[in-house]
Parts: C-alpha cells; structure tokens; sequence
C-alpha cells in the first residue's frame, strides 16, 4: 500500500480539472486495492448520483445500473455514508434487483463501496469491483480503500474551494461595477437637481421601489441616458 501512498501524494491537485484529478485517482486506486479490477466515483449533487471518474468499463456499467435502479451499494454508501461490501452477488440478499443484473450486465461477483467524507457528511463513493467472489475479504483492501476515499475527498473539496473563490471574486467585481455606476448616478442628479449626495441616493432608491428595478439598473439608466446626449 505504500506505494499506492506514494503515488497518490504525486497527484497535483491545483490548477487541475476535478475529472482530470479524479481519473488518475481511480487508475491509482485499481491498481493499488487488493482485489479490485475496477474502479469509479460516485458522487451526489442535489440527490443526483452519477459517476465522476472511472477505470475500466466493469465499474461503469455496474454504477450505471444503479443509478437506473435508483438504489445499490454505491448509491447507499454516498447516501449514508457507511461502507458497504459485497462478497458474492449470486448469494447477496440485499438490492436483489440490481445483484440479480450486475453479473450478467457488468461481469461483477464482489464489490467494495467506500463512503467519501466531507466536513462531517458523505459526498458521493469509492467504488471497486471484482469478477472474483470475496475479493474485498482482507484488511488490506478495507485499509487501501479507506486511504483513496479521503485522497478523493480532498480533490473535491479542493475543487469546490477554487469554485467558490471564483464565484467571491466574480461577485465582488459585480459588487464594485455597480457601486461605481451608483456614484456615478448620484454625480449627475446632484449636478442636475441641486442635491446633496444623500439625497440623490434617496431618488434613486425612490425611484428603484416606483418601477421595481434594481438600484444598479436605474443608476445605469441615468448614466448612460447622460452619456447620450
């Protein structure tokens, strides 16, 4: 398992697309998990569960028919963050729809989910698949299992981290345009009416509750109405 350490810890995860990060986490994770012949992410926004990286078709298609059943452990390890293992589908009792098809659909006889943890909630999970009954059955695979969950864990939120610092500065920008335009307006009611700044503020906040627009939307309208003539 070290080496599968060692190899994660080289994935550069700035400045990276969140795919393009978790498609050499899966790689990793396959070829690093005793047992594991296929390996996806199942992430959930909104409830919404789809597979976000993957290695190898087996583990595709058996996320895929999940997600048309609407239920299996992948789904449930995201959902409720508990992990989940599979020794044998033809003796698996739970999600008999789905284990009755995964065979026969994607080849799979064991699987191993892994819940993805994510300030104190699950996020989606770390899912490895085997043609082979009990190939999860050892320490080892749970241990190696748990180490890439958090690995993965980590890129997602470094992700939405780096998403949520653009969607700050891009607010902000939106923020300083708009105040700029307001002063702007004040600026010409003050020179066209003989107003004080705080009363050329109270005619545009007036005037944005008479015709329900934004204040932003009236300042621009005074200010671009000027530039006109």
């Amino acid at each position: 398992m070290e080496a599968m350490l060692r190899e994660l810890s080289r994935v550069v995860l700035v400045d990276r697309a969140l795919s393009d990060v978790l498609t050499d986490i899966t790689r990793i994770a396959a070829a690093g998990i005793p047992g594991a012949e296929s390996t996806s992410i199942t992430l959930l926004r909104d409830d919404q569960a789809f597979t976000a990286a993957h290695y190898g078709e087996m583990s595709l298609l058996a996320d895929e028919l999940q997600y048309e059943k609407g239920y299996g452990p992948c789904m449930d390890a995201g959902r409720g963050g508990v992990l989940l293992r599979v020794d044998d589908m033809q003796t698996e009792q739970r999600w008999p729809d789905y284990v009755s098809h995964v065979y026969g659909t994607a080849g799979v006889r064991s699987s191993l989910s892994v819940p993805l943890p994510y300030q104190g909630s699950s996020i989606g999970a770390l899912n490895n698949y085997s043609s082979r009954p009990a190939a999860f059955a050892s320490p080892e695979s749970l241990a190696a299992g748990l180490e890439v969950a958090e690995v993965v864990a980590v890129a997602v939120a470094n992700a939405d981290a780096h998403h949520q610092l653009g969607e700050q500065a891009r607010n902000m920008r939106i923020a300083m345009d708009s105040r700029a335009v307001i002063e702007q307006a004040k600026g010409v009611l003050m020179a066209q009416r003989g107003v004080d700044a705080e009363q050329a503020f109270e005619i545009l906040r007036q005037a944005s509750q008479r015709y329900n627009r934004k204040l932003r939307d009236i300042a621009l309208g005074i200010v671009e109405g000027t530039q006109t003539r």
